[in-house]
C-alpha cells in the first residue's frame, strides 16, 4: 500500500467507528423494544385467559351447586330441555317427524 492509500483509509476507519457504534446501540434498543413490546402482548393474554378461566370456574360452581341441592329433579329439567329442542319454531313440527319423513323419502 502507498502512503496515499493508507491517508485516505484512515479518515475512513476513523468516522465508520462512532457511525457502527450508534448503529449497533439502535439495533440494541430496537431489541429491547421488541422485547418489551412481546412481554406485554404476553401478559395481556395471559390476563385474558385468567378471567376467561374464572368465568369457567363460575359457571362450573353455579352448575355444582344446582345439581347437589336436594329435590333437584335433574332428569326433569334435562327432558324439559329436550322437549324445547325437538319443537321447530318456524313450523311447529317436531323435528322426530321431520327426521322420520326423511327416511321415507331416501
Amino acid at each position: 500500500m502507498d502512503a496515499g492509500t493508507i491517508a485516505v483509509l484512515i479518515p475512513f476507519v476513523a468516522l465508520s467507528i462512532p457511525i457502527i457504534a450508534l448503529w449497533t446501540r439502535h439495533q440494541r434498543k430496537m431489541a429491547e423494544l421488541q422485547v418489551h413490546t412481546t412481554a406485554d402482548a404476553t401478559a395481556e393474554k395471559a390476563a385474558q385467559y385468567a378471567s376467561r378461566v374464572q368465568a369457567l370456574e363460575d359457571r362450573v360452581r353455579v352448575l355444582e351447586r344446582i345439581v347437589t341441592e336436594k329435590g333437584y329433579d335433574v332428569a326433569t329439567q334435562i327432558e324439559a330441555l329436550r322437549d324445547q329442542r325437538r319443537v321447530d319454531d318456524a313450523s311447529g313440527m317436531q323435528l322426530d317427524g321431520l327426521h322420520n319423513r326423511n327416511k321415507e323419502n331416501v
